[in-house]
C-alpha cells in the first residue's frame, strides 16, 4: 500500500503517518511543498525513530509525483463529501490513498477529475468538519489491509 500526503502542513501529522506507514510496511509519498521543515523537531518526535523503518518518497509537487506512478496505478483520494464511503470500495495491495493538506484538502479539480476514485469517511455530528489526517490515515489503510486479510501481519 501507499500513503500520499499532498502539501502536509502540521508536522506532527506527518510524523504519526510516518509511524503509522512503519508499522504497515506502507510507502510514504510526501509532496512539497510542505508547511515545515523535514528537521522539524515536532516531525521528529510524532514519528519517533520509526522513520528509519519507512521507506518514503519527497515528490517536488503532484506533477513529479504522478510522472513515476506505474500506469494502472489506482489513486484513491479521501476527502470530505466524496460520492462513497471509503468502506464501499474494494482496494488492491498496490494502492495509493491520497491525503491533502490540513486545512485546504485537496484540490477541487483534482476531485472533479477523479469523482470515481474520491472517497469519504462518514461523520455523524455537522458541527465537526473533520478527523485528524493521521486519524483518516489510518482509518482507511486499515481497511484497505483488512479487505486483504492483513498480509504480511507478524
Amino acid at each position: 500500500m501507499h500513503i500520499v500526503l499532498v502539501e502536509p502542513e502540521i508536522p506532527p501529522n506527518t510524523g504519526n503517518v510516518a509511524r503509522l506507514c512503519a508499522a504497515t510496511r506502507t510507502t510514504l509519498h510526501l509532496i512539497e511543498p510542505f508547511g515545515f521543515k523535514l528537521d522539524d523537531a515536532q516531525l521528529k518526535r510524532a514519528g519517533m525513530d520509526y522513520w528509519q523503518h519507512v521507506a518514503w518518497h519527497r515528490w517536488k509537487n503532484w506533477t513529479a509525483f504522478t510522472a513515476q506512478l506505474p500506469v494502472a496505478a489506482r489513486l484513491w483520494f479521501i476527502e470530505s463529501d466524496g460520492p462513497q464511503r471509503y468502506d464501499a470500495v474494494k482496494f488492491a495491495a498496490d494502492d495509493y490513498l491520497v491525503f491533502g493538506r490540513e486545512t485546504a484538502g485537496l484540490p477541487q479539480q483534482l476531485l472533479a477529475e477523479n469523482r470515481e476514485r474520491w472517497l469519504r469517511i462518514p461523520m455523524f455530528n455537522a458541527q465537526a468538519r473533520s478527523l485528524n489526517l493521521s486519524n483518516c490515515a489510518a482509518l482507511v489503510l486499515f481497511e484497505a489491509l483488512r479487505q486483504q486479510g492483513f498480509a504480511g501481519e507478524i
